[in-house]
C-alpha cells in the first residue's frame, strides 16, 4: 500500500490553512484524517459542511451512529476518535462498548437507533423491517430517518478514507471489542 502523506499547514491551500487554524483552536490539533481531506482544495470544507449541518439528531445519538458504523466497518481511526467524543457527551466506557455492539441496555430508544444503524450499515442500506419498525416505535420520525442516513454516509466517507490511506491514528486507541457474554 502506498504510504499516504499527511499534509502540513504549509502544504495546503490558503482556504485549508484557515480550516487547519480553526481545527487547532477547537480540538488542539489537526486530526490526521481531516488533514488527509486537505489534499483536495475543497474536500475538507465540503466534508465539514456535511458534518456540521443542522440535524434533528442530537449529539449523543450522532455518536451512537458514528460508533456503530465505524464498528461495522472496522475503522480503528473513527472508533478511537468517536470513543473520545462519546465520553465528552457523557457516555461511560462500558456504555461505549455496548453502543459498539449495538446492544444498548441502558436506553431503549438509543438501542432501537443502534440496531437500525447496524442493520443498515451491514446490509448496504437495506435495514431489516424489524429494525425500521422498532426505530419508529421508539419515537423517531421520518425526518430523523433522513438525518440518520446522512450521518451514516458521513461516517462511511471517513471510514473508507481511513481504510484507503491507512494513516496513523492520532487519538487514544479504542479498546478491541470483546464478544458480549450472555
Amino acid at each position: 500500500m502506498k504510504n499516504f502523506p499527511i499534509p502540513t499547514k504549509e502544504q495546503v491551500s490558503s482556504a485549508n490553512q484557515t480550516i487547519f487554524d480553526n481545527l487547532n483552536g477547537m480540538v488542539g490539533f489537526v486530526p490526521n484524517l481531516y488533514a488527509i481531506f486537505a489534499h483536495s482544495d475543497t474536500a475538507l470544507s465540503d466534508y465539514l459542511a456535511l458534518q456540521n449541518r443542522k440535524s434533528s439528531i442530537r449529539a449523543k445519538e450522532r455518536e451512537v451512529i458514528n460508533l456503530v458504523v465505524s464498528q461495522v466497518n472496522n475503522c480503528s481511526y473513527c472508533l478511537s476518535a468517536h470513543t473520545q467524543f462519546a465520553k465528552m457527551n457523557g457516555f461511560t466506557d462500558e456504555q461505549i462498548l455496548d453502543i459498539r455492539r449495538a446492544n444498548i441496555s441502558f436506553d431503549p430508544k438509543l438501542d432501537a437507533l443502534a440496531k437500525l444503524v447496524k442493520s443498515a450499515a451491514e446490509n448496504h442500506g437495506h435495514a431489516s423491517a424489524e429494525s425500521l419498525d422498532n426505530f419508529f416505535a421508539a419515537g423517531y420520525t421520518e425526518a430523523n430517518l433522513i438525518d440518520v442516513v446522512i450521518i451514516i454516509g458521513d461516517k462511511i466517507i471517513t471510514n473508507y478514507l481511513h481504510a484507503l490511506t491507512d494513516i496513523p491514528v492520532d487519538w487514544p486507541l479504542a479498546p478491541e471489542l470483546e464478544p458480549a457474554t450472555v
